[in-house]
């Protein structure tokens, strides 16, 4: 007589539910410590850079080191966010382990030499990186190494910003526009947290923003003013069309060096020689490296942007310009903190034009370009409360919902999907200047 032997289905899922703790555990706390050994090294190669100015000078061959990198020993990683989400959606698509430690040394290239870049790519694409690798190393199904990249990716955005909650939203929501997979939701929000504290024991610390609160209408809950509410949805088709212009320029500059230039080890130079070219006819190293805080008190920087009123009033462009000059030339590092750059200062001029509040419009669009530009509405709203509170929800809100549908659906990560259709965004007639005239001159 044969016995066949049951598994308990209680069992089964406490064991499988435990598994999966274990495996999340372990992918945070190596994605939250690469984070924190990242931001360190940053903000080191940062204080070096202002220390020697003349480093600037050497840009171009910094680029060159950083192409020939990913030349010999990147292979696929070069695609960095896109490659993810891309693997993501098709299990036949990987994602090299080596893109971890690559994107960490080219990002400190790119900014110990003056680069325009930010650090979400690098982190988003560190997380990836180690989750892709401990999923070949367990042998997952294609079904577990997608929710492992996406927890990669929360744990990455997390650390990197401070924003646990924001960082499971943004890794449900960036995959395809208009749906969030919210079944993966607690995995990456549990991952989150848990990249996020990690990193924070390291000793790393995130700056602080603060807006200072103003009278309300609507008692406790949260602020709303007619007028001012009004100048903040004007601000935000503003924000919205500067996210399509940023992700424009980078899409138009990556095409013109790669039409114009055969060789393409010479891209980096011709690259980090308009950054030096700009820099010296500005006059100012503003618009290099991260960004945040600048080594002058009076600079522009993302922090003075919330406190200084009437910055210079082009600020917003000439960063635009900068980062899109070195990513689309070939360096590496992320498009956020640019972005954040990009929006904070537009708010601050926004700000001083119609008479609104430096702090909250600085705030609104910090967060609002980089909805416009990644169309993660909800992730973005969120941070905006985890980054300067809850006061100003409605206006976070609005303002990104705004800027998400003002930019169409131009993106910073060309293979996000359109909703459920499977279509990549950089399939899509609307997602910049040129597939735009085309698809109107064919109707």
């Amino acid at each position: 007589m044969i016995h066949s032997t049951k598994i308990n289905p209680t069992k089964f899922q406490v064991l499988t539910i435990f598994k999966w703790v274990l495996i999340l555990a372990v992918l945070a706390v190596i994605v939250g410590s690469l984070v924190a050994m990242f931001l360190w090294l940053l903000d080191q190669v940062t204080i070096v850079r202002w220390k020697t100015s003349w480093l600037l000078n050497l840009l171009p061959i910094a680029g060159v080191l950083i192409y020939f990198l990913y030349h010999f020993l990147g292979k696929n990683a070069e695609a960095g966010n896109s490659l993810i989400i891309d693997a993501i959606h098709d299990h036949q698509i990987k994602v090299p382990a080596r893109m971890a430690p690559m994107v960490l040394f080219t990002t400190l290239i790119t900014h110990l030499f003056g680069g325009s870049a930010g650090r979400e790519g690098t982190a988003i694409q560190m997380g990836g990186g180690v989750a892709a690798f401990m999923g070949r190393k367990l042998s997952l199904n294609q079904v577990d190494l997608r929710l492992l990249l996406m927890t990669g990716i929360a744990a990455g955005f997390s650390a990197v910003f401070g924003t646990p909650l924001a960082g499971a939203f943004f890794a449900v929501e960036v995959i395809a526009i208009g749906q969030i997979q919210f079944k993966e939701f607690l995995p990456c929000y549990f991952t989150s947290i848990l990249a996020h504290l990690v990193c924070l024991t390291w000793g790393i610390h995130h700056t602080v923003y603060s807006i200072q609160l103003l009278p309300n209408q609507l008692g406790a809950f949260f602020h709303f003013e007619p007028l001012l509410f009004s100048k903040a949805i004007i601000a935000a088709v503003c924000f919205g069309l500067v996210a399509f212009l940023f992700v424009e320029a980078h899409i138009q500059v990556k095409t013109l060096v790669n039409k114009f230039i055969s060789i393409k080890w010479l891209i980096p130079i011709v690259g980090g020689s308009l950054v030096i070219g700009m820099s010296y006819l500005l006059n100012t190293q503003d618009y290099l490296g991260l960004g945040v805080v600048a080594k002058d008190d009076n600079a522009v920087s993302i922090v003075n942007a919330f406190k200084t009123a009437n910055l210079h009033p082009f600020s917003w462009f000439w960063k635009l310009l900068f980062t899109a000059i070195t990513l689309g030339t070939g360096f590496k590092g992320g498009e956020v903190t640019p972005m954040f750059f990009i929006g904070a200062t537009l708010g601050n001029t926004l700000a001083w034009i119609m008479g609104a509040p430096t702090d909250l419009f600085a705030a609104i669009g910090f967060i609002a370009v980089f909805a416009g530009a990644t169309n993660t509405l909800f992730a973005c709203t969120i941070m905006g409360c985890e980054l300067f509170g809850t006061d100003f929800v409605l206006y976070f809100f609005v303002a990104c919902l705004i800027a998400r549908f003002t930019s169409g659906y131009s993106s910073i990560y060309p293979t996000q999907r359109v909703g459920n259709s499977g279509k990549r965004v950089s399939e899509h007639p609307y997602n910049s200047l040129q597939k735009i005239w085309k698809h109107l001159k064919g109707k």
